[in-house]
């Protein structure tokens, strides 16, 4: 049973290079595959969907490109959030979010609070988001809580590591799927990823539609997770 859902939302830069657009015109066109995961995965009754939206290296590119992407963040929030919230979806976010500007901070933080109550398809964006960065935050307040008393070394366990996450009620997800034709993680959900199972499609992001995810879907239903054990065989 598919519960959550991670997809690295890949290929935008060379959507736009193969058509001779600026990058940023795959950032715009993305907004579609976007609406349809949301769409098809709220339909199926998949409760949760994380979207890596914007890395902790991400900020490394131009800043031209990375201002426009905030623009767009701020703009997707606003153009969408009536429709997210009549359909239920509950908006959260996961990352560094103090890096990210004034702005598009608000906006995120406006959404996440009007949608707190609802009770359908979480929607995760993973904003300034690393996998190492998230397992050091954690660490981090760990220690702090070992250092005040409140914890010891002894009530260290991968349970109490994960209690230390971003979003720690948030189950691992089942399936992480890239888009883009790369075969690689790129530091999405290290610590929680370790039974995903992992689907790599060769369709650049803004391509990636309804029919995509459903074969991403049924590639899952045909495999057999065995969690470390054998399986019965």
């Amino acid at each position: 049973m598919l519960t959550h859902v991670g997809i690295i939302m890949d290929g935008n830069g060379r959507w736009a290079r193969s058509r001779g657009l600026p990058r940023i015109d795959g950032h715009k066109a993305a907004e579609e595959s976007i609406h349809e995961a949301v769409e098809y995965c709220g339909e199926i009754g998949i409760k949760y969907l994380t979207l890596f939206a914007f890395s902790t290296e991400n900020w490394k590119r131009p800043k031209a490109e990375v201002s426009f992407i905030m623009f767009l963040l701020s703009r997707f929030i606003k153009r969408n959030i009536e429709n997210l919230d009549r359909k239920d979806v509950k908006i959260r976010a996961a990352g560094r979010l103090d890096d990210l500007p004034s702005k598009p901070r608000a906006d995120l933080d406006a959404a996440i609070a009007r949608t707190e109550s609802n009770q359908g398809l979480n929607l995760i964006l993973a904003l300034s988001y690393g996998g190492r960065a998230e397992i050091v935050d954690a660490v981090k307040r760990l220690t702090a809580d070992i250092e005040t008393g409140s914890k010891s070394a002894m009530d260290i366990t991968e349970e109490s590591i994960t209690s230390y996450m971003y979003l720690p009620d948030v189950p691992d997800p089942d399936l992480i799927i890239r888009t883009s034709g790369e075969k690689r993680l790129s530091n999405f959900l290290l610590w929680e990823s370790v039974y995903s199972e992992l689907y790599f499609a060769d369709t650049l992001w803004p391509d990636f539609r309804r029919k995509h995810l459903q074969e991403a879907f049924a590639d899952y239903g045909a495999r057999r997770r065995r969690f470390g054990d054998i399986g019965g065989n």
